[in-house]
């Protein structure tokens, strides 16, 4: 079942006693956690009818114990079970010993005044493993992985949603350029900027760029858009402000060089054929950022692009060995690249 259709059910406590969450993305999996204990338990029964263990250290059958023995007070309790361990392909070595035939027998009769949650933070599961197939079976599945770039439109419009504001198409692209697809920070700023806004209001694209939390790699790619625009001004005025939040120029140095590289190796996949989604896989790049890059690339030649990583390893090189200023160098870095894309040069020199 998906994120969404399970929290519909949470929310209207139509609730199983036995919920599997795998995955990554540990934003869903506390939100999952948090709509359990706000909709399943009483305020007053928080303190006494919540339980959390690791299996990595408890043993499953003291898990179950604690799920079959009655609660003293409210109709239910919740059992968080973390790291089941036994889900994955290797698991790791740990010094207690699960009795999963005890699991397995209370899968498939468990006490409905328990709810069980295990969370497998992992990637994949173990889809081999008798106990695998039972759990998938008998659990409601839910599951966790990082979202997708597609995603994130009906993301930033639910949260919206639930902040009771709205976002014009403008805002939206800075707040996916500083987020990504980062649920926690997404979260975050929206209610931010709601607060900013008041119910009712619009998030513009201007109330983003001033309230949203500074992102060095979206400062990146605004620096490498000054470059493109060959303005100077533009580009210095963001390396001062990056300046005034202790941005060091070494890293600012290799964060134009990483973008720069990203730029170039598009252009080169691109060049022989390869689509974006098997760029984001070759490069194990966020899908933002390639999508960005194969924007900017047609701004420059391959020849380029190679002067300008190597502007960037030199401009490296000086400030390591001490030969120059850092912030001297790295102006003089801006000043190098955009004089490189004002000189004129043969159309597809590559």
């Amino acid at each position: 079942m998906t994120y969404f259709d399970s929290l519909k059910k949470i929310r209207k406590k139509q609730f199983t006693s036995m919920y599997l969450l795998y995955g990554t993305e540990s934003f869903l999996i506390q939100d999952v956690k948090q709509q359990l204990i706000r909709n399943g338990l009483a305020e007053e029964d928080r303190d006494t009818n919540i339980s959390s263990y690791d299996l990595e250290e408890t043993p499953i059958q003291d898990v179950i114990a604690d799920a079959e023995t009655y609660p003293f007070f409210g109709e239910r309790k919740i059992i968080f079970a973390q790291n089941p361990v036994f889900l994955k392909t290797k698991p790791d070595k740990i010094s207690i010993e699960h009795e999963l035939d005890i699991l397995q027998s209370y899968i498939n009769q468990p006490v409905d005044y328990s709810i069980i949650v295990f969370i497998a933070a992992y990637e994949k599961l173990d889809e081999r493993k008798k106990i695998t197939k039972l759990l998938k079976k008998n659990c409601q599945t839910i599951e966790c992985h990082p979202i997708k770039e597609w995603e994130l439109g009906k993301w930033i419009k639910d949260m919206a949603i639930a902040s009771n504001v709205s976002i014009d198409d403008k805002a939206f692209d800075t707040i996916v350029r500083e987020t990504g697809n980062n649920l926690l920070m997404l979260q975050n700023e929206i209610e931010k900027m709601a607060l900013y806004v008041g119910k009712g209001g619009t998030i513009d694209k201007v109330i983003a760029e001033e309230l949203i939390s500074h992102n060095p790699n979206s400062s990146g790619l605004k620096l490498v858009d000054a470059i493109i625009d060959q303005d100077i001004g533009k580009a210095i005025q963001i390396y001062k402000d990056l300046e005034k939040v202790k941005e060091d120029p070494i890293a600012l140095v290799a964060l134009l060089a990483s973008q720069f590289r990203t730029i170039l190796h598009t252009k080169t996949l691109k060049q022989k054929g390869y689509g974006q989604n098997q760029m984001v896989q070759q490069l194990k790049a966020h899908p933002y950022v390639i999508k960005m890059s194969l924007t900017r690339e047609k701004n420059f030649s391959v020849k380029q692009l190679q002067s300008i990583i190597e502007f960037c390893t030199e401009t490296d090189a000086q400030i390591k060995q001490g030969k120059m200023d850092k912030s001297l160098a790295f102006e003089l870095l801006l000043y190098k690249m955009i004089n490189l894309k004002k000189e004129k040069q043969e159309v597809g020199a590559y």
